[in-house]
C-alpha cells in the first residue's frame, strides 16, 4: 500500500499560483508491464482514460486539442486535428472500440467525434454528445445512445452509465439542442452527465469525472478502483468533500483511487501536466483532503502520470 504523505501546512496563495506536484510525488503510479489478457489503464489527462486488455480498447472523453486561454477567451471552439492525430499516435491509440463521454463540456466532448472517426470506434453518449458528432460529420449509425443502467459489452469489457451530478459551479448548464459543429465555451453545454462503471475479469472499477454525487445513484455498483474527479473540489467546504467521498468511494467499497480532472486543460499536452491554477481550484487541499481519507480509510491513493501503463486493480 502508497505511504501517504501528511497534509501540507503551506498552502497555495490567491492567484496565478500553481501548487506543486512535488509534495506528492511518492503517490505517483507506478508503471506496469504488458501481459495477455490482463486490463491496462492509462490516464491521458483530464478524465480522458485509456482501458485495455490488448484486444479490446475503450477510451474515456479522448479530449486531446486543449485550446489555449486565449481560444477560449476569443475563439469558437473546433477539434484541432494536427492535436488530436499526434496524441493517437504518440499513446498507440490507432483502433479502439467505444469512446465513452462523461458530459457534453468541450474539455470532455470536443474531440470524441473525432477521435471515433480516426479509431473506428462506437461514440457513446448523450443527445448533447451526439449533436456534437452530428454537427461535426459523424455517421449518426457510429453513435449509440446512453442507457442508464444498461450492460453494453464490448470484448471482456462491460460498460454501465450510471447517472452523474457535474460539480458545483457549472459554467455551461443544459443541453444541445440541435447539431454544433463548434461554438464559445458556453456552448457546449453539460447535457446528460454520467459516471462509468466499468466490470472486466480482473476486477470493477469506476471513472467519476466530476466531483460531485447523486444520492443512491451508484447503488448496486462495487468498484475495487475509482477514478475520482476532484476539478473544483479544492474550492469546496469539508462537508461537501466528506459527502463525496462517502457517496463515490465508501458506498463503492473502493479500495484504490486515483484523483482525475486535475490538470490545465488548456496546457498542449507537448508540455507537462500542470495542475489548474490556484484562480480556479486548489489541488494541494484537495490532496491533502484525499491524502487524510484515504490512510484513514485503509485505501491506496495514486496519482496518475500522463501515459503510464498501469494496472487499475494494483493494491
Amino acid at each position: 500500500m502508497t505511504a501517504h504523505p501528511r497534509p501540507s501546512t503551506r498552502r497555495s496563495r490567491v492567484g496565478l499560483f500553481r501548487p506543486s506536484l512535488s509534495p506528492w510525488v511518492d503517490l505517483r503510479e507506478p508503471a506496469a508491464a504488458d501481459a495477455p489478457g490482463r486490463l491496462r489503464a492509462v490516464f491521458l489527462g483530464v478524465s480522458t482514460i485509456l482501458l485495455t486488455d490488448g484486444e479490446t480498447a475503450v477510451l474515456t472523453d479522448g479530449f486531446f486539442s486543449r485550446p489555449s486561454k486565449f481560444d477560449l477567451a476569443f475563439k469558437r471552439l473546433a477539434p484541432n486535428r494536427a492535436r488530436v492525430e499526434a496524441a493517437l499516435a504518440r499513446f498507440g491509440l490507432s483502433r479502439l472500440d467505444a469512446v465513452f463521454v462523461a458530459h457534453s463540456h468541450f474539455d470532455h466532448a470536443l474531440d470524441a467525434p473525432l477521435v471515433a472517426e480516426l479509431t473506428g470506434a462506437r461514440l457513446i453518449g448523450s443527445g448533447s454528445t451526439h449533436n456534437i458528432a452530428v454537427g461535426q460529420g459523424l455517421d449518426h449509425d457510429r453513435c449509440d445512445p446512453v442507457v442508464l443502467g444498461e450492460p453494453m459489452r464490448f470484448g471482456s469489457l462491460t460498460l454501465t452509465a450510471l447517472a452523474a451530478e457535474h460539480s458545483p459551479g457549472d459554467i455551461a448548464p443544459g443541453v444541445i439542442g440541435r447539431p454544433l459543429r463548434t461554438g464559445r465555451v458556453g456552448d457546449f453545454k453539460t447535457g446528460d452527465c454520467y459516471s462509468l462503471h466499468v466490470a472486466h475479469p480482473d476486477g470493477e472499477l469506476l471513472v467519476h469525472a466530476s466531483a460531485n454525487w447523486l444520492p443512491g445513484a451508484l447503488d448496486g455498483h462495487r468498484a475495487d478502483t475509482v477514478y475520482l474527479g476532484v476539478g473544483a473540489l479544492g474550492e469546496q467546504g469539508e462537508r461537501f468533500r466528506s459527502d463525496y467521498w462517502h457517496h463515490v468511494v465508501e458506498r463503492t467499497g473502493a479500495r484504490r483511487v486515483v484523483p482525475i480532472h486535475w490538470d490545465d486543460f488548456t496546457v498542449s499536452l507537448e508540455h507537462p501536466l500542470r495542475p489548474l491554477p490556484r484562480l480556479v481550484d486548489d489541488l494541494g487541499s484537495s490532496l491533502d483532503f484525499l491524502s487524510g481519507r484515504a490512510r484513514d480509510g485503509g485505501v491506496d491513493l495514486a496519482l496518475p502520470v500522463l501515459g503510464r501503463r498501469t494496472d487499475p486493480f494494483r493494491t
